[in-house]
């Protein structure tokens, strides 16, 4: 279970958020839950980001859903005649649903989609004309956008766009660690995921 307290005096320590303090250079960290605490996480996440935002912190979190973007990236683009490719892909997953998730999995692990979300971030981060800090991004809704897209192989194909010495990454992953790699749902293997360092352990911060 997730000890909600040290996560957030985490996020709150002064230390933690300067983004030139990364073990080893590297700014992937991962906070691990139960698939059954998906609603509490995800409350708790706005709750954080209500509370980061006041004077004593001034943070401003870029929270990102995965899946929400995935489906607001595909809503935006047009498919031949649809204004759409979100809606092009709803309504042919009723007559050829193989087809649709083979498409899905290649847009969300397509170089493009990887582009989409690195402007995101570079966007939040270069705002101007306020006090705010914005060292932190979350990365949510991993459960969702599953099968369609794995946490290792975002993590590792959003390493040639990341900026490790501008914001931190912190990924809210639904499994556990099992040696170096990382198990979603606590069944299905993530592999090379080790780069990215565990935030909570046992409730004790690294």
């Amino acid at each position: 279970m997730v000890n909600f307290e040290k996560l957030y005096e985490k996020l709150a320590d002064k230390q933690f958020q300067d983004t030139e303090n990364s073990d080893f250079f590297y700014n992937y960290y991962v906070v691990q839950y139960n698939i059954r605490e998906e609603a509490e996480v995800e409350r708790t996440l706005d709750q954080f980001k209500e509370a980061l935002s006041r004077p004593t912190n001034y943070i401003d979190v870029l929270s990102l859903d995965l899946f929400d973007e995935l489906c607001h990236y595909l809503n935006t683009r047009p498919f031949f005649t649809y204004d759409s490719t979100l809606k092009f892909m709803l309504e042919t997953d009723k007559e050829m649903p193989d087809a649709v998730t083979s498409s899905l999995t290649d847009i969300a692990n397509s170089d493009e989609f990887y582009e989409y979300i690195h402007q995101r971030i570079l966007d939040h981060i270069s705002k101007k004309g306020d006090n705010m800090l914005r060292p932190f991004v979350f990365f949510y809704g991993i459960s969702r956008i599953y099968p369609y897209l794995r946490t290792n192989v975002l993590l590792t194909a959003y390493e040639k766009y990341n900026k490790a010495n501008k914001y931190k990454v912190i990924i809210f992953y639904p499994g556990s660690q099992i040696g170096n790699s990382f198990s979603l749902f606590d069944k299905l293997e993530d592999s090379h995921t080790y780069r990215a360092t565990l935030l909570l352990n046992n409730n004790k911060n690294f």
